[in-house]
């Protein structure tokens, strides 16, 4: 009686445990499928009009349009630069389509065009 109940109990443990995996790598796989889509993804510029830009702190302040790839409505915010020699072309007043990435917790500019 005992070692029926032992062959039970591991008998549940192994179904449990083969369960847990599989949903596991269903899970896993998932996930590799949506981070590929969203690797393949190309983001897209978003309209911007630049309020202020700090050079001594590498940021800009951006009155933009929605960014689609972060969710996030139109407003006025700073933004770090990943290149801050760029901010030596930037005046006040200038209209920029640009993209901006959460990087590290904080929002970068990491692609912007000036528009004529």
């Amino acid at each position: 009686m005992k070692i029926a109940k032992i062959v039970t109990h591991f008998a549940a443990a192994t179904f449990a445990l083969t369960a847990f995996n599989s949903a596991m790598a269903q899970s896993h796989d998932h996930g590799n499928h949506v981070a590929a889509a969203v690797a393949g993804q190309e983001t897209t510029m978003s309209d911007g009009e630049i309020k202020k830009v700090d050079k001594d702190t590498g940021r800009l302040t951006i009155k933009h349009g929605p960014l689609e790839n972060l969710g996030m409505p139109g407003m006025t915010m700073v933004f770090g630069m990943k290149d801050a020699s760029a901010l030596d072309s930037l005046k006040a007043g200038d209209k920029i389509k640009f993209v901006a990435e959460k990087l590290e917790g904080r929002y970068v500019v990491t692609q912007l065009a000036v528009q004529k």
